[in-house]
């Protein structure tokens, strides 16, 4: 495993994501205001971008590796919401309803890690 890529992949994924959060949450909340679809989308996007660095370099054990990366990313991602969002008690998208921000996040981003590990053990011939 190369620990010191999946930080750096997990910290990058986790201020790419608030980035854009922010700056797209008006838009949608402005048209959709009862529907919270724009951080999921996100997580996805951002996710699979630094997944797909991570996992190429991977020769061997692609889906174990995934789901490790994974692992890492969520507690990346809790931990740096807690410095940032919880302990000073800021007002965030996330904050409303925590709880299902750390499970949705967890479910995608190890669905994301172990699909691609698993399409990365694949001997794909496009032709």
């Amino acid at each position: 495993m190369k620990i010191k890529l999946a930080i750096i992949s997990g910290i990058l994924i986790w201020i790419i994501s608030t980035i854009l959060t922010e700056i797209f949450n008006p838009i949608f909340n402005s048209n959709l205001p009862h529907v919270n679809i724009i951080v999921p989308i996100i997580t996805i996007m951002v996710t699979g971008f630094f997944g797909i660095i991570y996992i190429r370099n991977i020769d061997n054990n692609e889906v174990l590796e995934g789901i490790l990366v994974g692992i890492i990313f969520v507690i990346i991602d809790i931990i740096l919401d807690t410095i940032v969002f919880i302990l000073p008690k800021s007002q965030n998208l996330i904050i409303g309803d925590y709880p299902l921000h750390v499970i949705s996040i967890t479910v995608i981003t190890m669905l994301i890690t172990t699909f691609l590990g698993y399409l990365a053990q694949m001997k794909i011939d496009l032709k």
